[in-house]
This record gives C-alpha cells, structure tokens and sequence, in this order.
C-alpha cells in the first residue's frame, strides 16, 4: 500500500501507511502499458501482452517501485508473483492460458467450520474457486487466452487477489488454532509506532465518553451516530488494522449502514458495545491486529465524482441545520466525518484522494505530530500553515495537468479565520473541479 504522505515530500520521516485504498503512485506509463498489452492480445502475442499488462499494475513509492509485482519472463511462459496484503499470489501464463492460486492454510488443519466457510465462500465467487490439493487449500484462478484482453483479465485477477487477501484476514481473526500459509512477506510494524497508536486510540476513545456527555440530554441520537461513525472511520483511516480489529470493525459499520430495520439508537449501542470492548483491549491483543504489505488491487469500487458531491452537499446541509438549530458542538466532529467517510466508501481518482488526505493531515494535527509527521495547523495557536497549504494543492493540481487539463483549484476561495471555517471552504473547493480528461 502506498503512503499518502510521499504524495506530500514530508520533510520529516514519516512512513505510516495510512487507509485501505491503493496508496502508491501508479507507472507514469501506466496508460501506454495498457494499450500495448491490448494491442499485443489482439496480435496473440500472449506472453507480451501480459507482460505490458503486469508491469502496468506495478506501483511506486519516491519513484521507487514498491515489487508487488515480480515478473520471470521464460522462452514459452511468464511467471508471475502478485502481492496483495497477506496474499501472494503465484502464477503461470502460457500462449493458451493463465493459471494462478494463493495457499490459504495446511488441509488438515482445517476444522470442520473453516470448511464450511470455505464452501459458502466459492458461491459468492464470480471467476475463482476453492480446491484442495490434498497438501493445502487455495483458491485459484485459470482462464483461456483464446478471447481476452487486458479488460478481461483484469476483474478475474482482482477478485482473486482481494479475496484471497480478504479470507485470509478473516480467518487469522475468527479462527486462532489455524495457521496461514505464505505469509512470510508481510512485515511487523515497529513496536514503537504500535505503542504510539494503542496510547492514541485511548485518548480518542477518552475524548469521545467525554464528548457524548456534552450531547442534550434530549433527541441526540443523531449527533451520537456522527461521534461513533467519525471515530470508527477515523480508526481505520489513520491506525489501518488488520485481521481481527479489522473484520469486527467494518462490520460493524457494515451493520449500521446496512440495517434499515433498526432504530438509530439500537444502531448507536451496538457501537458503543464495540467501543467499549476497545476501551478495554491490552496492548498484547491490540498489536496482532497490525502488519505493512504490499498492495496491487484497490478493494474500494470506482465512484464518480458526482456521487462524492452529492455526499458533500447533503452533509455540509446537515452541519447548517445544527448550526441554525444550535448545536455547534457537533459541526466539528461532521466535518471530519466527511474526509474520513468519503474516504472509506469512494473509490476517487488520485486528485480526490491526495486533496483529502491532506484534510485530514490538517483536521488531525495530534495524531501525525505523535507519529513524527509535518503537520499543516498548530493546535495551540489555533493558526494554519497557510503558505505550505497553498503550496500543497497548487503541487497536486500541477502534478494532474497531464491527465486533467481545465483542473484548477481555488485556493484564493480558502478560509483560514478557523477550522469549521476552512473546512467549510475546502469542501466547496473539492465541489468546484473540473475533471476533463486530456
């Protein structure tokens, strides 16, 4: 996964992986790849168009490519290994076909519930299935090269790659007495970084009992929903858990967004039932739920920008309705729910995603200063890093230029009289792009 911070050149060390979305830059020729590799299937030159369309997906860092992709160009095949969080994807492609897999766990060490979930798991699948090769349990993926193209292989390979990946989380948290094959390439994160997260995801959680107790004493249900939704999303966002705390978490999300049965007070205690198991969460268990991996595949679906505006609006009415209604402790807290939603549920170009990002950089100063990153706003003074800011979105937008040639933005438009004020102006901002492809 890539740090959105190298988008930014932090002066200081700050190598903190951050949200589930893709985060590396992509090839600068990633476009011309692509159109190699489809022109070469078109030719059936099979071996070069998966080339072209393998090195297209490799991702860097500082103009460093990351290896999550690793290429052995033979005379009649291609190997290939593809690295997706705690999968490592192995595969074979020949001039007739493609066949690829990922060990999940031994056979025989499988219970009788994991097989059953493993069976469930292959009808929800679309182009890969589960086999037993008597040794492990993997799932695979095989095609014929007759038809494709860069397109049709593509989706198969994603859904292999963020399933296996996905599995393979839920099954380290559900089933503690298995253990996972061909994990060996994920890295532990520093223990100092983990000690430095448990302590902030105290103070947060201190910060939010004390913040729910403000609430009026009557109708609060909604401004709840925001404080318990800003900090689970805020959870994921900056600390990035995995495998348990991972799995548990987005579902709950998945419950309060999911259920339309319940009463948004029923739906507010489950997260404060979860809220309350994390509360109380020692170190020891809080730490197996973090690693660093590489990353190929996004697992957040594309969105358009319109439905990102539609978000915005809809929210930024709300923040006006408790203004107009007096409820202003809670206006804050939305306007960091905003980045920290859309950033979970779109899936946005780079341009979104970089501009952001460096919201929240600004709206969460505590935690990047705590974790040896520039920050963007001194708490204390309560005062902007206003040139720096400027700077920031003038880089992204000339960076872009190549892909968005009408893409401005408006920094003369920004507020820096105080946070819910430059808040409010930088989403108008982020609602005001033109995304004009060249």
């Amino acid at each position: 996964m890539m740090n959105w911070i190298d988008f930014f050149e932090q002066k200081k060390t700050c190598n903190i992986q951050f949200g589930r979305g893709l985060n590396a830059t992509i090839s600068t020729d990633e476009e011309e790849l692509f159109n190699l590799s489809y022109e070469a299937f078109e030719k059936k030159d099979i071996l070069n168009a998966y080339e072209y369309f393998f090195r297209s997906l490799i991702n860097y860092t500082n103009k460093v490519s990351n290896e999550n992709i690793i290429l052995n160009r033979q005379k009649d095949d291609l190997h290939f290994v593809i690295y997706q969080g705690s999968a490592k994807i192995n595969g074979v492609v020949t001039q007739k076909n493609l066949h690829a897999e990922v060990s999940i766990v031994k056979s025989k060490s499988a219970s009788l519930a994991l097989k059953r979930y493993i069976l469930e798991r292959n009808y929800q699948l679309t182009y890969v299935n589960y086999f037993s090769d008597g040794e492990e349990i993997k799932l695979k993926l095989y095609l014929d090269n007759i038809t494709l193209s860069p397109q049709k292989i593509f989706f198969p390979l994603r859904e292999l790659a963020l399933n296996s990946d996905f599995d393979k989380e839920h099954i380290r948290g559900e089933f503690n007495d298995v253990t996972l094959e061909e994990v060996s390439h994920i890295t532990q994160v520093p223990t100092q970084e983990l000690q430095e997260k448990f302590k902030l995801l105290k103070t947060w959680i201190k910060e939010l009992n004390t913040k729910v107790l403000t609430l009026p004493s009557n109708d609060n249900s909604g401004m709840q929903s925001f404080l318990y939704l800003n900090f689970f999303f805020k959870i994921d966002y900056l600390l990035l858990p995995r495998c348990k705390m991972y799995v548990k978490l987005s579902r709950k999300i998945q419950e309060y967004f999911g259920n339309e049965n319940e009463t948004v007070e029923a739906k507010n205690e489950e997260l404060k039932k979860y809220l309350l198991k994390l509360q109380e969460m020692e170190f020891s268990e809080f730490s197996k739920s973090f690693y660093n991996a590489k990353y190929t595949f996004t697992a957040i679906e594309k969105s358009s920008y319109d439905e990102f505006n539609a978000f915005v609006k809809e929210s930024l009415i709300k923040i006006r309705w408790y203004k107009n209604n007096r409820y202003g402790q809670i206006i804050p807290t939305i306007y960091r729910y905003i980045a920290f939603y859309s950033l979970y549920n779109y899936g946005m170009n780079v341009v979104l995603q970089e501009l952001l990002h460096t919201l929240v950089v600004i709206q969460n100063t505590s935690y990047f200063s705590a974790l040896n990153c520039d920050t963007l706003y001194d708490e204390k003074k309560q005062s902007f890093a206003k040139r720096e800011i400027i700077s920031k979105l003038q880089n992204i937008a000339s960076s872009n230029k190549g892909k968005y040639k009408s893409l401005k933005i408006d920094t003369d438009s920004l507020n820096f009289k105080s946070m819910n004020e430059f808040s409010n102006s930088y989403y108008l901002l982020l609602q005001n792009l033109n995304f004009e492809e060249v």
